[in-house]
């Protein structure tokens, strides 16, 4: 379906400039607290970034929907929303969402609308996406394609190999010529051994993308005599964990590459963790869709047949199912991950379904080796 509104507020600081810009809404009221427009910016902030840009799109959507067909959103039926559903399902010339992408979207508006009932002083008075039907989403699909323990390996492998090319490459220990500028085989050494380190940290870890790339220099910590790493879970949750050896090394030559290229102890390094290098040495944020290309480009490299489906998300299952597969406990997984619910945990494990996992296997061994002794039964009969 053609996207008929725009990607979303760039950035925290300016989506209440991007709500202003929505079509369809009146016009804000200098001063009224109240408005549909500034109730959307207070709406909107309630929720965590990822969601919170999801939540925008869906609006902007909808609402880009409602002014071409010349329909007031303040003023909405349950039948329009009814006509917005179809329209989204069945998309003229192209085709059509996911359910689960269908359900959120008329979830966001319900939830909006519902905002705008409890707070717009009557402008609103019913919320019209209360009744509409949504599709049913099956909780256990996920369109994330997963990951061997194989397949991770073969991935940091490639960024391993990746590494060692580019730094043969570069021509002399000089970090930097006498412009103090980057020269570019330090440059492109320098992107493969960040590259490496988030690929590292994404598998060890399983962190989200967005958790991983917002971390600066100084979350790297330590406590309990281990390497840790510090940052804000979903929902704004601090939280610390443990550096495997493997991503610790990584970061360290990461790191002192990165020192040396600046002409500066590492100790004085600051600003995104995993940054991005311009030739004249200043420094930006890795993107999200910059890490979705690395690891289809490092997995394509590795030889792994489904690479150019793959996002960095699939590291996060293939960190569930793997360490279930080791027989992690559940609430550990759970607790790594930051999830609420063990049932989200569950989603994850792609291999919880896995017929070698099933219990029937393991009470036949327990009952085919060892008969039980007859007081084992409770109360000394030989039957119940």
């Amino acid at each position: 379906m053609t996207e008929l509104a725009p990607t979303g507020p760039p950035h925290p600081v300016r989506f209440a400039d991007a709500v202003a810009a929505l079509p369809a809404l009146p016009a804000a009221a200098p001063g009224d607290r109240y408005g549909v427009r500034q109730l959307t910016v207070t709406w909107l902030a309630g929720f965590a970034a990822h969601t919170r840009t999801a939540y925008f799109r869906d609006l902007a959507h909808y609402l880009a929907w409602c002014q071409r067909l010349g329909i007031d959103p303040v003023r909405a039926r349950g039948s329009d929303l009814d006509h917005y559903r179809s329209t989204l399902e069945h998309p003229p010339g192209h085709r059509p969402p996911s359910a689960a992408t269908v359900h959120r979207r008329l979830s966001a508006l319900s939830s909006w609308y519902r905002y705008l009932v409890a707070n717009s002083d009557g402008a609103v008075s019913v919320n019209p996406a209360a009744a509409v039907r949504r599709p049913r989403v099956e909780r256990d699909a996920s369109a994330t394609v997963g990951l061997t323990a194989a397949q991770v390996r073969a991935l940091l492998r490639g960024a391993d190999e990746l590494v060692a090319a580019r730094l043969s490459r570069v021509p002399s220990a000089r970090a930097n010529d006498d412009t103090g500028t980057v020269p570019p085989p330090l440059a492109r050494a320098l992107a493969a051994l960040r590259d490496r380190a988030l690929l590292r940290l994404l598998a060890d870890l399983g962190m989200r993308v967005g958790e991983a790339l917002g971390l600066d220099v100084d979350a790297l910590s330590h406590n309990q005599g281990r390497r840790t790493v510090r940052y804000r879970g979903k929902g704004g949750v601090r939280r610390e964990r443990p550096l495997p050896a493997g991503v610790g090394r990584a970061l360290d030559e990461y790191l002192a590459a990165r020192a040396r290229a600046a002409r500066r102890p590492v100790g004085q390094l600051s600003g995104p963790l995993f940054a991005t290098t311009s030739r004249d040495g200043g420094t930006g944020r890795l993107t999200e869709p910059a890490a979705f290309l690395l690891v289809r480009r490092v997995a394509r490299y590795a030889g792994i047949p489904s690479a150019d489906r793959l996002s960095p998300h699939s590291l996060r299952h293939a960190f569930a199912t793997n360490a279930r597969e080791l027989g992690v406990p559940l609430e550990d997984v759970q607790d790594a991950m930051g999830h609420a619910d063990a049932r989200t945990t569950r989603r994850y494990d792609r291999g919880r379904h896995a017929l070698h996992r099933d219990p029937a296997l393991r009470l036949g061994d327990l009952y085919g080796d060892r008969a039980l002794p007859v007081e084992d039964l409770g109360d000394g009969s030989p039957h119940r």
